[in-house]
């Protein structure tokens, strides 16, 4: 079997990596040959973490290079879709598709969907609103991360929409032993994109970092200031990232209440529990599915809330230990590309 990947990004790009380049060694093993095309280089997640300027050279490029791919895409038995073929354009292109019979199949793990049906022009909302929906419905398969897309699918009248965790290697998340910190350590992983929302905790963790009792350490953040919480700010890399969760004691996630955070699949916190750390996060789109509360983490609504569990959590080692325990478990059983990678073989054949 022959696929045409179009993803989103290069390998830099945490969607991209996820969703699909970790399955392409087992899906090789299994007969499946997979050509991969990002549309954007790793230089365009560089820059745009970066806060520097998009180069539009750069992305006009992108596109052609990407029409160029399209024209070649009866070679093949099946194109693998990130999200959408070219993005800020009516979906055309999975029309022309669907039209001549070339079947593919759509990835999400992000409500992208709301970049346009939320636009804050209202040009933008009129013409490519229901964009995304078209895509759906045109595609032979619409794999899911969580049931908020799970849901727009069906409602866009998808034929076919199946769910597919968002998930680690476990292979890459051994387990290590724990050594114990002189200082009670929060740590958070993510891109300067996200770390914005640590601010919605900022008073939480100052209190909790009270005359030196706890420390944040931040991988991928970017420069971030909060007041009164002493900081450690790491770069991310693949190669380390396993490392700089284990030398967390807890990790989090804050997020708002807000539509594009329902669609997130929360793989932080998969990531933190595939390493036997506790999590505490608030209680939107899938984290009330990923923990479970009091068991290995906590769900956190109000600051108060997570004053409580982050200082209950540096007060009792054997609480971490436990909520570690409970949630390595649970990434293992669900959460855990030794346990996807077969099903995403079977879904990919399915429409071949």
């Amino acid at each position: 079997m022959k696929i045409l990947l179009l993803s989103r990004y290069d390998h830099l790009g945490p969607s991209s990596r996820i969703r699909s380049y970790q399955y392409l060694p087992y899906l090789k093993s299994h007969g499946i040959d997979v050509m991969v095309a990002p549309l954007l280089g790793d230089n365009y997640i560089k820059n745009l973490y970066s806060g520097r300027r998009k180069q539009f050279g750069a992305i006009i490029s992108a596109y052609i290079r990407r029409l160029g791919y399209l024209l070649k895409s009866r070679r093949f038995d099946l194109l693998w879709v990130e999200y959408e073929i070219l993005p800020w354009l009516p979906a055309w292109a999975e029309t022309i598709l669907a039209n001549l019979g070339i079947p593919y199949v759509v990835d999400y793990d992000d409500a992208v969907f709301h970049r346009y049906d939320m636009h804050q022009r209202v040009m933008m909302r009129v013409l490519l609103g229901r964009k995304i929906d078209v895509v759906m419905r045109r595609a032979a398969l619409v794999i899911v991360g969580n049931k908020y897309l799970e849901d727009r699918a069906r409602s866009a009248g998808a034929k076919r929409v199946e769910y597919l965790p968002t998930v680690i290697d476990l292979d890459r998340y051994r387990i290590a032993p724990r050594k114990k910190n002189p200082i009670f350590t929060i740590g958070w992983i993510g891109s300067p994109v996200t770390a914005k929302y640590l601010n919605l905790v900022s008073t939480a963790l100052a209190e909790v970092c009270m005359n030196g009792a706890a420390r944040l350490v931040l991988v991928g953040s970017g420069q971030v200031k909060l007041e009164g919480v002493p900081t450690e700010i790491h770069a991310w890399s693949e190669e380390t990232e396993v490392t700089e969760i284990q030398s967390f004691d807890v990790g989090i996630m804050p997020m708002p209440d807000s539509a594009w955070a329902q669609g997130k699949c929360g793989y932080k916190l998969i990531q933190y529990m595939a390493c036997a750390r506790p999590v505490v996060a608030s209680p939107v789109g899938v984290a009330p599915i990923i923990i479970n509360d009091s068991i290995n983490g906590f769900l956190a609504t109000t600051i108060k809330d997570w004053v409580k569990a982050l200082c209950d959590l540096r007060e009792s080692y054997s609480l971490r230990e436990s909520m570690g325990k409970a949630g390595r478990m649970k990434a293992e059983k669900q959460y855990s590309i030794q346990i996807t990678a077969p099903l995403v073989v079977s879904l990919l054949m399915s429409i071949g």
